[in-house]
């Protein structure tokens, strides 16, 4: 059920039925298709997403113009490049489909108007935030310190429709390493099983 979607994302203390149903009706459907590109490199972003279905990725191109992954994202989740939209500057970051991609996308402006209005909301997306800054730096902290055998397994734990869905070169970029050395990691990991 449609709500269902919103419902999870849009879970905060005291949220009531009504409030969910206005915040619901504020977003359109949107679809893109495989390998599509929803938001380029010096765009600016006018919107966020909830994912409904498909992958999404987030890369950047290094000073070489090699793309590296930066995060993966995947049904349930809210698809934003956070520092365009809040700060209205053009990105640095591609997000680009890896697969069909449907869910429901509000405008800036929309979401700015609902979250001046609606407590509860704004609530949610402080804790949101908050979340996401915690999701960051303990992604930073992990590149740091741990193996990439061990960032491959938190990967396989944590986001398996990643290793299922994406393509292994986008898959090794995300982990700090090269193709061989993730089917290095994959084979040395499979005879261990």
């Amino acid at each position: 059920m449609l709500l269902d979607l919103f419902r999870t994302v849009y879970d905060y203390p005291g949220r009531r039925e009504s409030e969910l149903r206005e915040i619901a009706a504020a977003h359109r459907p949107v679809r893109f298709e495989r390998e599509s590109f929803i938001l380029r490199e010096g765009e600016r972003a006018h919107a966020y997403y909830l994912l409904e279905t498909g992958l999404v990725r987030a890369f950047v191109s290094d000073y070489t113009g090699r793309e590296i992954t930066t995060d993966f994202f995947q049904p349930g989740e809210v698809l934003i490049e956070v520092s365009s939209l809040f700060q209205r500057i053009p990105t640095r970051t591609n997000l680009q489909t890896l697969t069909e991609v449907s869910g429901y996308g509000i405008d800036f402006d929309v979401f700015q108007e609902l979250f001046h209005r609606i407590e509860g909301f704004r609530e949610w997306g402080r804790a949101w935030m908050s979340g996401q800054l915690f999701r960051e730096r303990q992604r930073r902290i992990d590149m740091l310190t741990l193996s990439a055998t061990d960032r491959y397994r938190t990967l396989v734990d944590t986001q398996p429709e990643v290793l299922a869905q994406a393509p292994l070169k986008h898959v090794a970029s995300y982990l700090g390493v090269t193709d061989s050395s993730l089917s290095r990691i994959r084979k040395e990991i499979s005879r261990k099983a």
